[in-house]
């Protein structure tokens, strides 16, 4: 009787992350490891329906993909550099904010909480619905951006093409940054929530302005909330698919040609499977080693801080 409980109490945990394991399999590994073999093969839309049975290439199309002397690999190249700088500016720009506007309403004053409410709604939005509302007000001779920036202002000698030309990064960023701050700022006001006042009275009875307050309390007590804050963003940032999509259409302007758009152009437009999932095990092979570097580093920064 003893065994049987026993044998209930530690397979009961088992049992009940079963669905969740299945569903793992299923939606995330069985098609990863079909991508991952995809990638070997000669595979176009004449074999699709039948990609089990295509040519093997083996590391051709690995080969095509990072010859940066090709076509090929030259574009692919142009969009990783483009990626990298898109989702360093989209950390670092959000994070800013995110911090700003967290430290700014740990105060207490009259519209405090409609101000949190209003700074979390791009975050509550639909992506989708938010997206398709910049464009529109990107638009060159009906857009917001343009009547404000031109008409009303004058700041631009003439009215910008937003999306298309160099001008399409801007408008990319601008809606990126836009729509996840917010996601920083709520877990930054969050983890603020356990940071003692005392310590902030202590300080200014020692003559510890706000800056320095800032500088030597707050930023110092978010060091490991941060850590994981700024990975997060930079993998949403660099995996980023809804919003050139949403915003371009099938093909984004070589200024914001980010590369989840790159690798779905190659797979899905231009029908050749096999180098858009040899584009797509490399930028995974990419991010499990930025990941694990990143978190290497903070995991020895954390130490030797303790020490």
């Amino acid at each position: 009787m003893r065994g049987r409980t026993r044998l209930r109490r530690v397979g009961l945990p088992y049992l009940l992350l079963l669905p969740a394991l299945l569903l793992e399999l299923l939606v995330h590994l069985v098609p990863m490891v079909i991508g991952i073999v995809m990638s070997f093969k000669e595979l176009t839309q004449l074999q699709i329906a039948h990609w089990g049975a295509a040519p093997w290439k083996a590391l051709g199309n690995y080969r095509v993909t990072v010859d940066f002397d090709a076509p090929v690999g030259a574009t692919l190249l142009h969009s990783f550099a483009v990626t990298c700088a898109f989702s360093v500016l989209t950390v670092g720009l959000c994070w800013v904010l995110g911090t700003a506007a967290a430290i700014f309403l740990q105060e207490n004053f009259r519209g405090r909480g409609l101000l949190r409410a209003l700074f979390l709604t791009p975050y509550a939005l639909p992506v989708y619905a938010a997206v398709i509302t910049w464009a529109f007000l990107f638009q060159r001779d009906n857009g917001l951006v343009n009547h404000v920036l031109h008409d009303q202002l004058g700041l631009t000698g003439d009215r910008p093409f937003w999306l298309l030309g160099d001008n399409s990064f801007v408008a990319l960023l601008v809606v990126s940054v836009w729509k996840t701050w917010p996601f920083a700022f709520l877990v930054v006001m969050a983890a603020l929530q356990s940071i003692p006042k005392d310590l902030y009275e202590a300080a200014a009875l020692d003559g510890a302005g706000i800056v320095r307050q800032i500088r030597r309390i707050t930023l110092p007590s978010l060091r490991s909330i941060n850590q994981v804050l700024l990975l997060v963003l930079f993998l949403w940032s660099f995996n980023d698919f809804n919003t050139p999509y949403v915003l371009f259409g099938k093909a984004a302007p070589e200024a914001a040609d980010l590369l989840s758009l790159h690798i779905y152009q190659s797979s899905f437009v231009t029908w050749n499977f096999g180098t858009g999932s040899a584009m797509s095990v490399l930028l995974l092979l990419f991010l499990l080693v930025v990941t694990a570097g990143y978190l290497l580093a903070t995991s020895r920064g954390r130490k030797s801080a303790d020490a």
